[in-house]
């Protein structure tokens, strides 16, 4: 047997790396699935972005399942990343079940739980903000497996999101915590996340918990410091039931790793793009078919899925928040991980939004864009300051002549349609003086000419002569044939 690979094969289709082997066997020991000095109810992964935390725990899941523990799994992350689930469940899950997701109004996805029948495995999959909402039919669907994914977003014991999940999680027989790190800026938030997980290791009270571990200081005794003495007991415990793996520790990962967050454009901004698309392709009908009238047609629904369209008078008006919402997921992970991160924009309207989210979060950064001209000091921040943590870069000015190794994760808000200037771009990060393995990540509106457009630089197809070869075809240029590899 291969050192690396547990007792019980891991139930996925892909072979997966020596460090999700050793996460998916100290699960299995834990809960019991083969003899072992110490058991518990639940485990965290504490994997950084681009491990491959989810594959782990769909695997966790599945051999569950086949040992008869758990039928019913819930799925509670943030609202970007439900897609992920659904999309890493198809992929990869090596064993029958049936996955929903839950959508709609909260009465919505009430009747929908209620629907889900008792044969065979069934994954429901939630965002938090849903999840204390409906947490009364949530309990009544009764989950054997909660994995709460991000785990970072139960820090403060004291939110109803909070409390919900550690009534969800007391009913559940089994629990997995994923996320980078629980500890995001101090110790204390590590109580609501292991209250969550198992409440023999940290206890029921948040108080008791920091009475043991923090002496109160400051005026009026408000404020909580760490009693050194107690860490290792501290870090015993929380280890006690934890794997912990980081992206740099991973020296299995290939050097750069690929990921698609599938963002659905909201009713309105969805219907405004169709719009534009049925309309795009009808005006072609009644002009030249070109590589620049194409193009120029499908920039506009570019702008749309970034956010933004531009009407006849010039005026840019704010269309949807889609990507910017799972951008602002991103971004709370790469802080509660404590890393930077670099973010890639196309459209001045974008770097606007991005420029502003970041600022209402109170996050350091650096930009370079069209028209910034301290472009050497941006970049000398980003590398060196270890208070700018997010580097905010325009695709067509930030691709050359830039060392973002600071970062080993790139986001890319949206793409223009240059083979050059994509492969510039990734270049900012992937260097020699890299350390660690590179994360891409694309954001890309379901259903749009964004999954047409990576798709083309992935495969170093010319764009613009496909899409003209698409419409002599008689095809719609402007339409994504059949499901996108997400892969």
């Amino acid at each position: 047997m291969n050192p690396h690979e547990p007792m019980i094969p891991m139930p996925v289709k892909a072979h997966p790396f020596a460090h999700q082997y050793n996460a998916f066997d100290f699960a299995c020991k834990k809960f019991g699935l083969y003899p072992s000095e110490s058991h518990s109810c639940g485990v965290a992964l504490l994997m950084e972005m681009g491990c491959g935390k989810t594959i782990t725990a769909i695997g966790i899941s599945g051999a569950l399942y086949q040992f008869g523990k758990v039928n019913r799994i819930l799925v509670v992350a943030p609202l970007s990343i439900l897609g992920v689930w659904e999309q890493e469940f198809h992929e990869f899950a090596d064993f029958p079940f049936a996955l929903t997701v839950l959508t709609g109004t909260s009465s919505k996805k009430a009747e929908t739980l209620k629907s889900i029948g008792n044969n065979g495995l069934h994954v429901v999959v939630v965002n938090y903000e849903s999840a204390w909402r409906i947490e009364k039919e949530l309990l009544a669907f009764d989950a054997d497996l909660i994995i709460a994914d991000e785990a970072h977003k139960l820090k403060e014991a004291r939110t109803a999101q909070s409390k919900a999940m550690h009534r969800l999680g007391d009913k559940a027989r089994y629990k997995l915590l994923l996320t980078g790190t629980v500890i995001t800026n101090r110790e204390l938030d590590v109580f609501s996340q292991y209250r969550f997980l198992n409440r023999k290791v940290f206890g029921d009270s948040f108080y008791v918990f920091r009475n043991r571990y923090f002496d109160m200081v400051g005026y009026g005794n408000h404020i909580p410091r760490f009693r050194g003495y107690m860490l290792e007991d501290f870090l015993e415990r929380m280890h006690s039931v934890a794997f912990r793996v980081t992206k740099a520790e991973c020296l299995d990962l290939p050097d750069i790793t690929e990921e698609i967050r599938a963002v659905g454009l909201e009713p309105r901004a969805k219907k405004i793009y169709d719009e534009i698309e049925k309309e795009s392709y009808t005006e072609l009908s009644n002009s030249e078919v070109s590589a620049v009238n194409v193009l120029t047609k499908l920039l506009r629904l570019s702008q749309v899925t970034g956010g933004h369209l531009t009407d006849d008078e010039g005026d840019t008006n704010a269309v949807s928040t889609a990507k910017l919402d799972a951008l602002s997921d991103i971004l709370d992970t790469a802080m509660a991980e404590e890393k930077k991160i670099v973010v890639m924009a196309r459209f001045i309207p974008e770097l606007g939004d991005i420029q502003t989210l970041l600022e209402n979060k109170g996050i350091g950064y650096a930009i370079v864009r069209g028209g910034v001209k301290n472009r050497d000091e941006e970049i000398r921040r980003f590398q060196e300051d270890s208070d700018c943590r997010v580097f905010v870069g325009q695709i067509a000015a930030a691709g050359l002549g830039i060392t973002l190794t600071a970062a080993s994760t790139m986001v890319f808000y949206s793409l223009d349609y240059s083979m050059s200037n994509f492969e510039q771009a990734k270049a900012r990060i992937h260097r020699v003086s890299q350390t660690e393995n590179c994360l891409y990540i694309y954001l890309i509106a379901k259903g749009t000419v964004d999954a047409k457009v990576l798709r083309s630089l992935r495969d170093k197809v010319d764009l613009a002569k496909s899409l003209v070869d698409d419409y002599r075809k008689g095809v719609n240029p402007f339409k994504e044939k059949g499901d996108f590899d997400y892969g």
